[in-house]
């Protein structure tokens, strides 16, 4: 197939709107991918086929299985697979899924869907490997409007047709296409072109270490790299915090970079605060559904939770009213969060970027380097016993 008709554009009013294969040497080539089930639409598409650039880039640099929630052509989370922690299950309401110990592929997926509940909610979800009966147990109780994948087992493709009423969105992408090096792209009439952001971003990448700390170890050497990658493919700006191989906070598309750092800061803190025995046991009323759990986790740790907690209101979603988490709590609970990665898309331009991550426990910074103040961006770092990395590659994507 050279050619998909839409049903519309990013909105209803923009039609008609299509896919297509533009021409190459010897003419349009096929789609790579093949529509399994339901009907994708524009953003899908978008969201897809970023999502699958970025799961393919995490599993070559990782040689794990990779998976990401995509919302709005960003990862709400990008994760790779390793066996989930029990708080982190419970917290990811994943503990009930048989065999996802087992399944690397699942628990990447769980791991990237965690990341930010309340923002994959509705995502397109990207996975590096052939999807099984347990990453598909896992979208299937989740509300999703699609997964691209390079297979699907028949057990997994079979329980994913049923997902909403038979509309869910199955894409099955070919592992070995490449596009053509140039990228081409319209704006009121105008045509860009550029070559595209094709080469990998790898270890090598983390060898200039500015900062007074040189203690690099091989887990935040993996955290860094999920987050660089997870980086290189969010709108710009953007920042990326990671732990244990996943990212755990993501800012993006914001115009100033330390409000980016703020907004992936305050994300991680929840993604921590999730997992403390203070929300894992919250009280809530039999049947309630995952995603109005969610929204009250997140009013709970929001700073003004009365709301949720008023009489007749708690009564809602809980059996009984929970205690309110006070700020003193929260912020002793987060002093056990530590040695945290954070990538940049762009060089800090002050140092209130490196002091706003540490309190966020920040241990590792890679960013590009090159501001007028990257002397001061240092001597932050140094003030905190960061690890501080000079890469020397802006990742902005538009």
């Amino acid at each position: 197939m050279k050619e998909y008709e839409l049903k519309y554009g990013c909105n209803p009013t923009q039609r008609p709107a299509r896919l297509f294969m533009p021409e190459r040497d010897g003419g349009a080539g096929d789609f790579p991918f093949e529509i399994l089930n339901g009907r994708p639409g524009y953003i899908n598409f978008l969201d897809a086929l970023n999502a699958w650039q970025l799961v393919r880039e995490l599993r070559a640099s990782s040689g794990l299985p990779a998976a990401a929630s995509f919302k709005h052509v960003s990862p709400a989370g990008a994760a790779v697979g390793r066996v989930l922690p029990g708080k982190l299950k419970r917290a990811v309401f994943s503990e009930d899924i048989e065999g996802l110990d087992e399944s690397l592929q699942a628990s990447a997926y769980a791991r990237a869907r965690g990341c930010d509940r309340v923002s994959s909610y509705g995502d397109f979800a990207a996975l590096s490997d052939c999807c099984d009966l347990t990453t598909a147990r896992l979208l299937q109780r989740e509300v999703s409007d699609g997964v691209i994948a390079p297979d699907f087992t028949e057990e997994a493709l079979a329980l994913l047709r049923k997902k909403k009423g038979g509309s869910y969105n199955i894409l099955r992408m070919d592992p070995s296409y490449l596009p053509d090096a140039l990228e081409r792209r319209q704006v009121f009439g105008i045509g860009f072109e550029q070559l595209r952001d094709s080469a990998a971003l790898t270890r090598e990448g983390l060898s200039k270490i500015v900062s007074r700390e040189k203690a690099l170890p091989e887990e935040a050497v993996l955290d860094l790299m999920t987050a660089l990658i997870a980086a290189k493919y969010t709108q710009s700006n953007s920042v990326c915090y990671a732990l244990d191989g996943q990212t755990i906070g993501v800012g993006a598309g914001q115009q100033s970079r330390i409000h980016c750092t703020r907004l992936a800061g305050e994300k991680a803190e929840l993604w921590f605060l999730r997992q403390s025995e203070r929300v894992l046991d919250l009280p809530f009323l039999p049947g309630i559904r995952r995603a109005e759990r969610d929204n009250c986790v997140d009013a709970y740790l929001s700073r003004d939770s009365r709301e949720l907690l008023a009489e007749g209101e708690w009564q809602k979603h809980f059996s009984s009213r929970p205690e309110p988490f006070t700020e003193e709590e929260k912020r002793d609970c987060l002093r056990a969060l530590r040695g945290v990665s954070l990538a940049s898309d762009a060089f800090f331009p002050f140092g209130d970027n490196v002091k706003r991550a540490a309190k966020s426990g920040v241990s590792y910074i890679a960013e590009p380097g090159g501001s007028v103040r990257d002397e001061d961006v240092i001597e932050e770092a140094d003030r905190h016993g960061m690890v501080l990395i000079f890469t020397g590659r802006r990742l902005f994507h538009h």
